[in-house]
């Protein structure tokens, strides 16, 4: 089994070009347009030449897919499955966040305590 890869770090800029998400993700631009195509939830802006712009939020969520898909081995299906139960924050499963994991778990018993309540 292949060892987890560890999160890049994500430049703190609004937004980032193809070619800089490429980079950051280690992966041909070409997979993040089939990504693009697979996952809903990666919407990049466009400028009037047509060119991709990535939201910090975008770049977050292809380094959980490609974390899932790579590293977890996932199949696109299951990643899309998988990032549907975690909700609108992909970060929750980004490599090396137990802390996150333990506040999702710590919210979800919250939450069914206050439906008991209800």
């Amino acid at each position: 089994m292949a060892a987890p890869t560890e999160a890049p770090e994500i430049p703190d800029k609004l937004f980032f070009r193809i070619g800089e998400v490429s980079r950051i993700a280690g992966v041909p631009s070409s997979v993040l347009r089939f990504w693009e195509s697979q996952f809903s939830n990666i919407k990049p802006k466009r400028t009037e030449a047509g060119q991709r712009l990535y939201r910090k939020s975008d770049v977050a969520l292809i380094l959980t897919i490609k974390h899932l898909l790579y590293d977890q081995r996932f199949t696109i299906k299951g990643a899309r499955r998988y990032l549907k139960t975690i909700g609108d924050d992909p970060a929750f499963d980004a490599p090396g966040s137990e802390v996150k994991h333990l506040l999702r778990d710590i919210r979800r018993e919250l939450a069914a305590i206050r439906d008991m309540l209800a």
